[in-house]
């Protein structure tokens, strides 16, 4: 039985701010060894003759299913063990598997080195998001869970200006190399630098006992209605959002007759960039928002799903590319929050012992059905466009997905009408008696 003690005040953590800048960083190279594949496609698709439905595959189940599958074990590991450790061991993991996709000479060897990778990531985020939650109260969680979200962003910028550069010069096997190599050093730093925090010192409750068993965390978290309206609002706007992360590149580079190296650092710019700034603004705002009003977590959420609609449906139809890129600036702005404000969901809205599991569970739901079917419904509908004579076959299929986005709205309106009685009840659960 989980073992509490109730304490007068929150104190801040010493350090704590060098170990979210680390994490971060270990964030940036998770998404760095993800999207590098994104930017490279192209000339993949080329050398291996592939389809965009294979495309899909390499970029979506072949990585989600060991990704999403791994982290429900590698969670219930970190609400036990040491999360430090898990963390450096899957970054060397992902890290040597990204570079041996270098190597690959067939479709099924790309195939089975992403499946490594997912492997390997699936030991990143849940017990860096548990970490973070020890060691930021809930007045500053979305902020530090939103710079932690920047992660996303950076390792887009950087996967896809690093893949276009090193392309452009090199070939699309040494950019695998380039992306891969540094993140083994990483692992070092976060093995030799960082510290495991107290669990639960940043609630005033400080848990040195025993995590409740797996069948205790589901029927809690299945108790959360607000948990699950969140989860399914974020997972529809996941699919929609991984569709369009993984063949902007290829819709640029077919519809106005560009190179990787020619939309690597705008897009890097515009999604990386201006996506990294999105998180942190948007989540200083809903910590702003959420002190008076905890709904504003799931209504955050659903505004910025909105906002980006009519922009994103402007940027299939864009004439040329710079119009395109205008018209993504906001989709790209407000792209990133839904992830960082879900993480902090699965923070506030169960008990302490339960954090990296309620972490990892929302971690595999987006990964294995967002970021798996994602890109693989958009790279069937592209090929059933193609097969029918459609003229922009790859468009359509964008356009399609769109509804994704759309239907996610109402599912987190439903999410905010429990959210504080829900979030209220983690609190006092968490409490000893």
């Amino acid at each position: 039985m989980t073992q509490q003690t109730q304490t007068s005040t929150i104190p801040t953590v010493p350090g704590r701010a060098w170990v979210l800048a680390v994490l971060t960083l270990v964030y940036t190279f998770n998404h760095v060894d993800r999207q590098i594949l994104v930017i490279l496609l192209e000339p993949i698709k080329l050398e291996l003759g592939l389809r965009d439905s294979q495309l899909g595959m390499l970029t979506g189940i072949a990585f989600a299913a060991f990704y999403a599958t791994l982290g429900i074990p590698v969670a219930m590991w970190a609400d036990r063990g040491n999360r430090r450790n898990i963390i450096a061991l899957a970054l060397t993991i992902w890290s040597g598997m990204t570079a041996l996709s270098g190597i690959a000479q067939t479709y099924w060897h790309l195939l089975f080195a992403r499946m490594g990778v997912g492997v390997g990531e699936a030991g990143g985020t849940p017990p860096a998001t548990s970490m973070i939650a020890d060691l930021y109260p809930p007045q500053q969680r979305a902020t530090a869970l939103g710079i932690y979200t920047t992660g996303i962003g950076l390792g887009i910028l950087a996967g896809f200006a690093l893949g276009g550069f090193i392309y452009e010069l090199y070939g699309w096997r040494v950019a695998f190399f380039a992306a891969g190599v540094p993140g083994l050093l990483l692992a070092l730093i976060v093995r030799f630098t960082l510290k495991e925090p107290v669990r639960g010192g940043s609630d005033a409750t400080i848990d040195d006992g025993d995590a409740p068993s797996l069948g205790e965390t589901l029927r809690f978290i299945f108790g959360q209605t607000s948990y699950l309206w969140l989860l399914a609002g974020c997972l529809l706007i996941c699919i929609s959002a991984n569709a369009f992360l993984v063949f902007t590149s290829s819709l640029l580079q077919r519809t106005y007759d560009l190179s990787p190296g020619d939309v690597a650092l705008p897009l890097g710019l515009l999604i990386g960039g201006i996506g990294s700034i999105g998180a942190v603004v948007i989540g200083a705002v809903c910590d702003r928002l959420s002190k008076h009003d905890l709904r504003w977590r799931p209504l955050i959420i659903a505004a910025c799903a909105a906002i980006a609609l009519p922009f994103a449906w402007m940027f299939l139809r864009a004439d040329t590319v710079w119009g395109a890129y205008a018209w993504n600036v906001v989709p790209s702005f407000v792209g990133l929050i839904y992830a960082s404000i879900a993480y902090t969901a699965s923070q506030e809205l169960v008990m302490l012992r339960m954090r990296s599991f309620a972490s990892a569970f929302m971690l595999f739901c987006l990964t294995l059905i967002g970021i798996g079917c994602g890109p693989w419904i958009a790279g069937l509908l592209s090929d059933w466009f193609a097969s029918s004579g459609t003229e922009r076959p790859l468009a359509s299929a964008l356009q399609v997905i769109l509804l994704f986005n759309a239907a996610s709205i109402g599912c987190l309106l439903m999410s905010a009408r429990n959210y504080r009685r829900d979030a209220a009840r983690a609190t006092k659960a968490s409490r000893p008696a």
